[in-house]
């Protein structure tokens, strides 16, 4: 965040701009020498699927076409897959792009943007962007509290993102209570479920929210391809909403904001149902296993439903979690610090390959005996 004094010699961004903490990607590097692993942006370890590769190959021939606008064929995959009308679904540049718009679709000066204590943190910075002011509603044991976020609505309240599992937490609500927070808000408030790790959660009681968006006025699920469906590189989202909202978001978005191969990669990633199926057991056998190993080094760990654990330390001298993440990177892993969410003594970690997992474990053993 700049801290420089303002100037009439040259162009000021608003305050709201000056007032936001950059949002800082996981890290990507490890010590010279080492073998990376890679734990620290929830990636799958299976890769993007290969007919999805192809597909991003070929687009290269015709690089000096504009890509299509209204992303109608990606748009009838996701439709296809899921039994939706594709005239309310709306793509963009990720997850994160449609997330900025619905916030700048909906809020302005003097309105609020409502989210959980451990929400994602490009829902202040949207937030702020649109010229409104960010409202936190407390969790209770790293887990949404919907009677706090009810609580936390004003009459300048606009919007609330709910992501649904939690990142970074992994933790989620059952879909009941999610119905009870829709039910709670006033008509004229939007609520944003943000379900980009729903397909990774095996509970019986959760939803990501398709059927309360059908029955609803003020409700919009956003996606991703970037975490299962393994395209973070090329940065593909999709909400599903009402024609209204939908329309709204249209009005404003880029005319080509997704690229032509992450179209041609989309397309091809939704219809290879078996590569996601693949990322998805996977995680579904090394979540519980990655869990239990720190667990039984005398970590705490929240339950996650989700690809990645959020991994609390003992607070004493040299066993923190800024320690143990300098430890882990000595060894070549990568996993990502929690101080932006106020989680100073925690670090997420992804569930990864095989070998990363047990390479992570590994240090992680060596750190708490030194």
């Amino acid at each position: 965040m700049s801290s420089e004094p303002v100037s009439a010699d040259r162009p000021t961004p608003r305050a709201a701009v000056l007032s936001i903490a950059a949002y800082v990607p996981g890290k990507s590097k490890a010590a010279a020498g080492v073998k990376l692993h890679k734990l620290s942006s929830n990636e799958t370890p299976l890769g993007a699927s290969p007919k999805a590769i192809e597909a991003f190959q070929k687009v290269g021939a015709s690089l000096e076409l504009y890509p299509d606008g209204a992303a109608n064929g990606l748009r009838e995959a996701i439709g296809k897959t899921y039994g939706l009308d594709p005239e309310r679904i709306v793509c963009g540049n990720g997850s994160d792009d449609l997330l900025h718009l619905l916030a700048e679709a909906y809020i302005g000066e003097g309105d609020e943007g409502l989210y959980p204590q451990y929400g994602f943190l490009v829902y202040p910075i949207a937030i702020k962007t649109a010229g409104g002011t960010p409202v936190v509603a407390p969790e209770t044991n790293l887990t949404v509290d919907v009677d706090a976020l009810i609580a936390a609505v004003t009459a300048r309240t606009k919007l609330v993102f709910l992501a649904n599992p939690g990142n970074p937490t992994g933790t989620y609500i059952p879909f009941d209570e999610v119905r009870r927070l829709a039910a709670g808000l006033p008509k004229h408030v939007l609520l944003v479920l943000d379900s980009a790790y729903a397909e990774y959660v095996r509970r019986n009681d959760y939803e990501a929210g398709i059927e309360l968006v059908s029955t609803s006025d003020n409700v919009v699920m956003c996606r991703t391809f970037s975490k299962i469906h393994g395209l973070a590189g090329l940065r593909i989202g999709w909400m599903y909403g009402p024609a209204h909202v939908v329309d709204a978001v249209n009005r404003i978005r880029g005319p080509f904001n997704v690229n032509a191969a992450a179209l041609a990669a989309g397309v091809a990633a939704i219809e290879d149902k078996a590569h996601a199926q693949a990322a998805a057991d996977h995680n579904e056998v090394w979540l519980p296993k990655v869990t239990a190993a720190l667990e039984g080094l005398g970590l705490t760990v929240a339950p996650s439903v989700a690809n990645f654990v959020l991994i609390g330390f003992p607070d004493r001298d040299g066993k923190r979690a800024p320690d143990a993440d300098a430890f882990l990177q000595s060894r070549g892993v990568v996993v990502r610090r929690m101080e932006a969410y106020g989680l100073a003594n925690s670090l997420r970690m992804t569930i990864g390959s095989q070998e990363a997992n047990e390479a992570a474990i590994a240090a992680l053993t060596d750190f708490l005996k030194g």
